[in-house]
């Protein structure tokens, strides 16, 4: 077999964006972009669906990921609904950690509503997915920020 027909490949995690580096012989390279969560702007409220075409978790499930840009002091609530799964939301930081997570809201349903105070500015991501890894479906998602207030 030829040197030159040989295909090594790796991939590299660098927070919020997963790259694939395809090694082809004679020290040729690509890298192809494979995961870049969808950017939260704007009313910071969507509507989106949960599918087997998402990020597979690894535990069974799939996961949908929302990038948004938070700041040091910002409080806020990440409210997830879905009738079609029991859904369960994560907050990352920009190094991958988990900040926060919430399974069911305070008011029983299985829907996710958690709260944070954020410590460090930064790109942080918000991670959708079905609790257990058991279902798929429609949701909604709102990203609200809590202000003061003032008198």
């Amino acid at each position: 077999m030829k040197q030159s027909s040989k295909i090594l490949r790796r991939v590299l995690l660098i927070p919020t964006t997963l790259l694939a580096l395809t090694i082809l012989g004679a020290g040729k390279s690509t890298m192809a972009q494979i995961y870049n969560p969808i950017e939260l702007a704007g009313g910071r409220e969507i509507s989106d669906t949960l599918s087997d075409s998402d990020i597979p978790t690894g535990v069974g499930g799939f996961a949908r990921d929302y990038s948004v840009e938070l700041f040091e002091g910002d409080q806020i609530t990440i409210d997830v609904i879905s009738e079609e799964f029991d859904t369960l939301v994560s907050l990352l930081g920009d190094d991958g950690t988990t900040v926060s997570e919430n399974d069911d809201g305070p008011d029983g349903s299985t829907n996710s509503l958690l709260f944070a105070r954020i410590s460090k500015s930064g790109q942080y991501t918000i991670r959708v997915r079905s609790y257990a890894g058991q279902g798929t479906g429609s949701f909604s998602l709102k990203l609200a920020r809590l202000r003061e207030i003032e008198e």
